[in-house]
Parts: C-alpha cells; sequence; structure tokens
C-alpha cells in the first residue's frame, strides 16, 4: 500500500516537476480569480519563528559550498492569519508570500533549498506583484475567535492557499500553518514517520494558539490538503483539542492501509464532524495500472465508511482534479498554459476556478455551523446544491448523520 500511495502522491503532486508541454492545448484566456468576498473583518499576517525543541532537525547546508547538515530543534516557521483592525498599510504580495519560503528552516538567513522551493517558484512565476488581502503584523481585532490549523500537503510551504487562508481570517477565524516537512528534515516522506511528523506539528501549533490573544479554544478545526489531510486525521485522532476535521482531497482515502498501519487512529471510534471534499473519481482501471504488484490488494477499512459516530459531509468537485485543491497552483501562469491536461474530461480550467470557490463557501458554512453554531449555515449545508445556486453538473454533496443522537437545538452535534 506504501508503494501505490507513493505512487499516488508523484502522479498528482511531487511530479508537477516534471509537467509536459501542453502548449496544444494552452487556454490563455483562463485566469484563476478567487471571487468570494472579504468578510466582516480586515485581515492581518504574522510570521512567527519557532522551534519545537522536543525534536531534532538536520537543518540544510549554510551555503552552497558546504555539504554538512547541522543538527537542531526543529524550526516551525508559523504563518498567523486573523481578523486585523483596519489599516493603511499596503497588503502583502504573492512576491512577498513566495520570499518567506527561502526562509522557512533558517529564519531570517534566505537559503536555496533545492527542488521543492524551485517547483513553488515555478508555479509563482507571473503572480509575485499581484496583491492579496493580508497586511504584515497588522492590530489584532480584540475578540476571540475559532482557530483553525492547516496542514500542506507533501512538501509544500504554508502559503499553498493563500486565498483560502485569507478568506477564512476575514470571516472571522484565526489560521495558522506551516510547512509540510519531514520527521528530521525538510523532506517529507509519505510513509509513517513523515505523517506522524506533520500531525506532531498540528498539535504544537495548537499549544503555540493557546498563547494567543485572540483565541477561542474551545473551537478548533484540522484542515488537511493532500498528505496534510492524512496528518490531519492522524492528528485529530490523537489531539482531543480537535473539535472539526476537514480534507482537501486528504490522502487516507486513498491509503486507508496508512492509517490502519498507525495502530491509535481509530476512525470508527471518531465522533467530531468530517468535512471531505474530492475530486473527479479515477476509474477503478487507473489505481490497476498503478499497482506494480498485481497481486496486492487493499483490504484495511474505508475511512469514509468507518465514520459512522460522527456527521460526514462529502462534497464531489467533479470538474477538478487534485492540483487545482491549491490557489498557488491554479493562479500561476505554468497553470494556465499547462493545466488542461489535469482537469477531468469535458470540462473546462474556468469550471475548477469556479469549484475551487465553491469549495471556499462550503468549508466557511461548515466550519460555521460546527464550529459557531450557526443556525443560517447548518441549513446550508443540508439544502441542495441547486437551492444554494451551484451551477448543475459541477459539484455533488451527501450530509450522512452520525449514528448517535444529535444536538438537541437541531443543530450539528459536537463530540
Amino acid at each position: 500500500m506504501a508503494r501505490l500511495l507513493l505512487r499516488f502522491t508523484a502522479l498528482f503532486t511531487v511530479a508537477c516537476f516534471t509537467l509536459r508541454s501542453a502548449s496544444a492545448q494552452t487556454a490563455p484566456a483562463f485566469r484563476f480569480d478567487f471571487t468570494e468576498k472579504l468578510g466582516l473583518y480586515s485581515v492581518g499576517l504574522k510570521v512567527v519563528e519557532q522551534y519545537d525543541r522536543s525534536r531534532s532537525f538536520q537543518a540544510p547546508p549554510a551555503s552552497p559550498g558546504n555539504s554538512v547538515a547541522t543538527g537542531g530543534p526543529r524550526p516551525l516557521q508559523t504563518l498567523l492569519w486573523y481578523p486585523a483592525e483596519k489599516s493603511r498599510h499596503a497588503t502583502m504580495t504573492f512576491g512577498d508570500y513566495g520570499a518567506l519560503i527561502k526562509t522557512e528552516t533558517t529564519f531570517g538567513k534566505p537559503l536555496e533549498l533545492g527542488k521543492a522551493q524551485s517547483f513553488v517558484e515555478a508555479f509563482m512565476h507571473g503572480t509575485t506583484d499581484l496583491h492579496a488581502w493580508a497586511i504584515r503584523d497588522a492590530a489584532m481585532q480584540a475578540e476571540r475567535f475559532p482557530v483553525l490549523i492547516y496542514a500542506p500537503s507533501v512538501n509544500a510551504p504554508a502559503i499553498e492557499n493563500i486565498e483560502l487562508c485569507e478568506y477564512l481570517a476575514s470571516q472571522g477565524f484565526v489560521v495558522i500553518a506551516s510547512p509540510s516537512m519531514g520527521a528530521t528534515s525538510r523532506a517529507m516522506t509519505v510513509d509513517l514517520p513523515g505523517a506522524n511528523a506533520e500531525a506532531q506539528d498540528i498539535s504544537f501549533l495548537i499549544d503555540f494558539a493557546t498563547t494567543l490573544p485572540d483565541t477561542d479554544m474551545s473551537k478548533v478545526a484540522a484542515i488537511g490538503y493532500s498528505w496534510g489531510g492524512m496528518a490531519a486525521l492522524f492528528a485529530a485522532g490523537r489531539d482531543k483539542r480537535i473539535d472539526v476535521l476537514v480534507s482537501l482531497d486528504g490522502s487516507f482515502r486513498y491509503s486507508p492501509g496508512t492509517v490502519q498501519e498507525a495502530g491509535d487512529v481509530h476512525p470508527e471510534m471518531m465522533t467530531i464532524p468530517l468535512l471531505v471534499f474530492s475530486r473527479a473519481e479515477e476509474p477503478l482501471e487507473s489505481w490497476d495500472a498503478m499497482r506494480k504488484d498485481k497481486n496486492q490488494c487493499v483490504t484495511a477499512p474505508n475511512v469514509l465508511n468507518e465514520w459512522t459516530h460522527g456527521d460526514l459531509l462529502h462534497v464531489r468537485l467533479l470538474a477538478i482534479s487534485h492540483i487545482q485543491f491549491s490557489s498557488l497552483y491554479q493562479r500561476s501562469e505554468r497553470f494556465r498554459k499547462e493545466g488542461l491536461q489535469f482537469v477531468p474530461a469535458d470540462y473546462s480550467l474556468q469550471d475548477g476556478a469556479e469549484s475551487y470557490n465553491w469549495m471556499a463557501w462550503y468549508l466557511l458554512e461548515f466550519l460555521n455551523a460546527y464550529l459557531k453554531h450557526d443556525q443560517t449555515a447548518s441549513q446550508f449545508i443540508t439544502h441542495p446544491t441547486a437551492e444554494n445556486g451551484v451551477p448543475k453538473h459541477l459539484i455533488s454533496v451527501n450530509l450522512r448523520h452520525a449514528s448517535i443522537a444529535q444536538a438537541e437545538d437541531g443543530l450539528p452535534a459536537k463530540k
């Protein structure tokens, strides 16, 4: 199963290093636009450089001519988006965000980190002058807000979903993220130690959130994209402070064997609500072709089938590919030129961009329903998609309530 997961990750995430040319399929008119509106609050961004001193880490060489790695505590460059007071200062550009990648592990000392870094830079080319919403170090609102911990995809930086993180902060959430890193070095490994390392990072960030003046620690959600979805599941299974789990095409759907291998993560016993966004399904023939061992079979229980003691909202984004769960990739010039090779048949790049915006809206309403106990949001996620204004054939939604009693007030039940 580990081999199959590695193949999956290579095909849908890491393989983007070697995207083939698709000039014949170019869609020059496409431009990714995040169309959801800024919420009630302005958005602030703080970059906090901190260490998890309970774990060791092999830092890369200090200079290109030096081949010796140095040991030390685990560095966690922490990005904190939050509801902020209004400010006249300039907003962050995507180039400002991109510059943070070079100091992920070196804190204030920019360093070239090789393939993972150049991969992201390639997708940011042509977008660095565009402005985002956040203002660096803006004053925090004098309130307390629910906490969202965002876990990126394999090897990805904390900035892979800038629009989504800023949007949620503008709607009254504190959003915290750090890069996807392996157990002892910057390179994430697609195995149990790698997933465990990112899950520990999530709990470390929750610890950090308790020190902030604007957080409501009674309302905490973990959100994970791809391999980060596996880590978020592990964290939610171990850290009882997590009240809600969200998966952006999380890897646990495709590698239930890794969940089983963990030994202490039991979806059949978890009672928190789960929101799963998934892409257009790959045919069984594709999965069969990915298996090198033709005698291999998947015997581990399916996580979603096992999730019976917590509410499960499954949103299928029919027009989207795995890479399109990240705004960083969709907004790039490179994706505009090469993205059609990923898009499901009969859909366009624009359909994928529209799907991303619907994903953001459904995610917001789910969080409002389960963390803020908002009745209107609870009704939204139970309505048929047509009643919510979703175009036909773009997404499908299925809500399965837990097999335990629901809250007496009619709102979705907490654990």
